[in-house]
């Protein structure tokens, strides 16, 4: 396994997992995905609005590390986030759009313009209290997809309180089989 192949795995692994949580969430009402369900961040909407901010703070953070990141600078359209508990999609057919728009922006920047010196390279960045720190820039690309496997965690179990089911969420189901990568 090389780091970059499997930063590649885990965009896609994301963007199957998002789908499906979406397409379930999908068949909720605007009440129903509102609803206060005791999550860390309230809701069903408010736990995707979570993830979407923090995905939207370390992928702006990710757009400054190098300029060749031009799907990750494209999303500098999208609301900058103060904070990890702002809604900034009240509305579900906007977060979701955005959800596709980000996605999409991940696998293209995972496939094309990542590279593995990228991955071990460190990152300074401030976080949301203005603090300054250096980290290992391949752990926190890690960082971000466990974040939002962690999360999604969360909805998924919302989810099925509520009656529906998101399908298969084994990353298993991603990792090519040894025939299948020749």
């Amino acid at each position: 396994m090389d780091v970059l192949t499997h930063t590649q795995l885990l965009a896609r692994y994301n963007q199957r997992m998002n789908r499906q949580i979406y397409a379930a969430a999908a068949q909720l009402d605007e009440a129903q995905l509102s609803r206060p369900a005791g999550a860390y961040f309230g809701s069903i909407l408010g736990t995707l609005n979570h993830i979407l901010v923090g995905d939207l703070i370390w992928l702006a953070r990710f757009a400054a590390h190098r300029e060749a990141y031009t799907s990750l600078q494209a999303l500098a359209e999208l609301p900058r986030p103060q904070s990890l508990n702002q809604l900034v999609y009240p509305r579900f057919a906007a977060l979701a759009a955005a959800r596709t728009l980000v996605d999409e922006a991940m696998m293209r920047w995972a496939g094309d313009e990542l590279s593995v010196p990228d991955l071990s390279a460190p990152l300074t960045y401030c976080n949301t209290r203005g603090e300054t720190s250096t980290r290992d820039f391949g752990e926190l690309v890690m960082h971000v997809f466990n974040h939002q496997t962690h999360h999604r965690g969360q909805v998924s179990t919302l989810l099925a309180q509520s009656g529906l089911d998101v399908g298969v969420t084994d990353f298993l189901l991603d990792i090519p089989r040894q025939e299948e990568t020749g």
